[in-house]
């Protein structure tokens, strides 16, 4: 036994307020003079920085806070005597595995409920905000101790397999151990031709010993495979009989899977988040985006932009990112060098034809009917819009009337210039 107060020190300090948004933060160096003078070529090339920008959100601290502590409760719990007692019993029934060579029923004595998810809509940045934090908690890399001699990987992350193959998973898991460790679990455990029972014994004690957090990513791959419930049934005994805090990150299709059962949904407790709303840190992000132009004229970013950019994008931030650089990258390659409203239209229509049956903006006619496209948000996304939102609309219809009418021009000409006009006859 050891002491894991020893374990907890080597973990770099928990950050929290704008400490930890500052360093979360990725901001690329914007170089204005391959704006400039660059190549074509060039600025192409530096475009690309924009997949690289990062600001940190409200989800960001708290998948953080989620993934520090789960981490923290893993160390607490090695070396004690509990843990000494379940890497006994976790042997025991191995060697029966071994010799029975059937299934073999693990009895967890350091137990535990440290399962959680974290579950959100594609593209809005929960992996990134995962890399984010364990970049930072795991500082240090692997934790070592002299005496005893031990080793500690803070966090592995593994994909559910796509078949939901609780041996896949099982193998993958040792072969990231080995991977980080330059051990030969994965070797021993295919020239054994272990079974299940064998590898979830073997599994837990490699976890009891050397893991602290194990992060099973695309877990919706269970919904609609005959062998989800087998995989997350493993799962739980590995938590049971291991200690660690697994978390398992998806999209909402996997919440129907854990919600059929009551020992399903409590294993998926968790963080849950959906498209951003049109707020302060949507403006923000656009903000930003705009920042880095690497066409020849510059665009002032506007109200109308933003919105626009919301309804493209139905608040997902990875396709808000691919649009702006897609548009620039159509600008500077068509010699039309300008970020302007007509060039973010073509990137929309020319880059992104596939996901148009899932964003379907909103436009506006002037008789005041619809097309047949729908709003990119539902009723209660549209309640949920934040007060900001109805300023920067209300700002906006204010001022193109006043200018309207001070130039004597139509109010429906003004408005092509910020948002799409169907005008029927």
């Amino acid at each position: 036994m050891f002491d894991a107060m020893r374990l907890i020190e080597k973990l770099p300090e928990m950050l929290s307020g704008e400490e930890l948004i500052q360093k979360m933060s990725i901001l690329p160096v914007y170089e204005e003079e391959v704006c400039r003078n660059g190549s074509d070529a060039e600025r192409l090339m530096k475009l690309s920085d924009l997949y690289n920008i990062y600001l940190p959100s409200q989800m960001s601290t708290e998948i953080y806070s989620k993934l520090y502590l789960a981490i923290l409760r893993s160390l607490q719990k090695k070396g004690t005597k509990l843990a000494v007692q379940q890497m006994n019993s976790n042997k025991r029934n191995m060697n029966e595995a071994t010799n029975s060579r059937g299934n073999q029923e693990y009895s967890g004595i350091i137990g535990g409920s440290d399962s959680f998810t974290i579950i959100g809509t594609s593209g809005i940045g929960k992996s990134s905000a995962i890399s984010r934090a364990l970049n930072l908690i795991m500082a240090n890399q692997i934790i070592y101790l002299e005496e005893p001699y031990v080793k500690i990987i803070p966090c592995i992350t593994v994909q559910c397999p796509y078949d939901s193959s609780v041996k896949g998973m099982l193998l993958e898991i040792l072969r990231k151990v080995d991977g980080e460790l330059e051990t030969t679990y994965y070797k021993n455990a295919l020239r054994a031709r272990a079974t299940i029972d064998m590898l979830i014994g073997s599994v837990s004690q490699v976890c009891l010993n050397h893991v602290g957090l194990l992060i099973i990513d695309e877990i919706q791959n269970v919904v609609n495979s005959k062998n989800g419930k087998s995989l997350i049934g493993s799962l739980t005994q590995l938590i049971n009989n291991s200690g660690i805090s697994i978390g398992m990150i998806g999209t909402p299709e996997s919440e129907i899977f854990f919600g059929q059962a009551m020992q399903l949904a409590r294993r998926s407790l968790g963080l849950k988040y959906t498209a951003l709303p049109y707020d302060v840190y949507f403006y923000k992000v656009c903000d930003t985006l705009f920042r880095y132009q690497y066409v020849k004229h510059h665009t002032e970013l506007t109200d109308g932009i933003v919105r626009w950019l919301y309804e493209h994008s139905a608040g997902i931030i990875s396709i808000a990112v691919s649009l702006v650089h897609d548009a620039q990258e159509i600008a500077i390659l068509n010699q039309k060098e300008s970020l302007d409203m007509s060039v973010l239209q073509e990137a929309y229509e020319q880059r992104m034809g596939m996901l148009h049956d899932y964003i379907q903006p909103t436009v506006q006619c002037s008789r005041g009917r619809k097309t047949k496209k729908k709003s990119c948000v539902s009723k209660q996304e549209e309640k949920a819009v934040s007060k900001t939102t109805e300023e920067i609309q209300e700002n906006l219809i204010q001022t193109l009337v006043k200018q309207a009418k001070k130039e004597k021009t139509d109010i429906v000409e003004l408005l092509k210039e910020y948002v799409q006009v169907e005008v029927i006859v």
